[in-house]
């Protein structure tokens, strides 16, 4: 390199050049007079040495190769988080009247029908209230309302405890069970309930729930529902009989003006078997029943 022709303004001292060289630090001491550095370059510390910046060919073997990593290293990295981490700890409530409905009875004039439930707590304890129960010709046919804490067991699903009354209308007397049972949400999103009781002198009953919903949109909104109880004693006084007492199935469509707020048409069946039958038919003589509701649900 020719000195004579270095424009010296053409690098200003205490400015970068484009490679991001300060040249304001730059040691001149070690410059020949042709302007080229005389001292040892460090590769080493440029980060040049070879293979630094290239890609390795397919066919060679990483260097350091990244470990499997094995159950002991999870457990290191994640030694402090449990189920109760994992779930959250503050408190909700969901609250529905699934269904409150009426119909026509061609006998006792205007039938009507509740199904509520809802429950307060967090994601694995809750305190969960359920009531139903039906009325007819003026009078109330049956009710019930049961109380019960559920823990969480699995993905969807709680197990519940409590107590259910059946309280007494007509003359007849009110019962009170022990109850346990599942509530949660079966493969192909059947919302099921299952529940055991256990009443006086040995009385034991199952009842089990389960419901489907189809979406012909996002609104209209069709429910199946199938519904049975069973009890192992007879009891004549609340017209219960051994065996599958009775069956209810049942199809109800929708409309969802508001998530909150849903009127529906629907088409009820509901036959009685055994010994609940044999004591229907000496009252009324109708063991089975087909009706047309209307009604509305209502959540918050």
């Amino acid at each position: 390199m020719d000195h004579g022709t270095m424009e010296h303004g053409s690098m200003e001292h205490g400015t970068a050049d484009p490679d991001g060289n300060d040249h304001s630090t730059m040691d001149h001491s070690g410059m020949n007079h042709s302007g080229m550095d005389d001292s040892p370059m460090d590769h080493g510390s440029m980060g040049h040495q070879p293979g630094a910046s290239q890609d390795l060919p397919a066919t060679v073997e990483p260097h350091e190769p990244i470990p499997v990593i094995t159950p002991a290293d999870r457990a290191a990295a994640f030694q402090d988080l449990d189920e109760h981490v994992m779930h959250g700890t503050s408190i909700h409530s969901y609250w529905a009247l699934d269904r409150l409905e009426a119909w026509d009875a061609d006998e006792d004039g205007t039938g009507i029908a509740w199904e509520a439930k809802g429950w307060v707590g967090s994601d694995l304890n809750r305190l969960w209230l359920r009531s139903e129960g039906e009325r007819a010709g003026g009078s109330t046919e049956s009710a019930d309302v049961e109380v019960l804490y559920g823990r969480a067991i699995a993905p969807w699903w709680d197990a519940v405890a409590g107590v259910r009354h059946d309280f007494g209308f007509g003359g007849g007397p009110s019962r009170t069970y022990a109850a346990l049972g599942v509530i949660g949400l079966a493969p192909y999103k059947f919302e099921v309930e299952a529940t055991a009781y256990l009443g006086e002198s040995g009385q034991v009953g199952l009842g089990a729930e389960a419901e489907y919903e189809m979406l012909f949109t996002n609104r209209l909104i069709g429910q199946w529902l199938v519904e049975g109880e069973a009890w192992s004693k007879d009891d004549p006084a609340v017209g219960i009989g051994s065996g599958l007492s009775k069956v209810e199935a049942g199809f109800r469509l929708r409309y969802e003006f508001h998530r909150q707020f849903a009127p529906y048409v629907g088409v009820v069946w509901e036959r009685a078997y055994g010994g609940t039958a044999d004591q229907r038919r000496a009252q009324s003589g109708d063991i089975d029943d087909t009706r047309i509701v209307a009604g509305v649900r209502i959540w918050f």
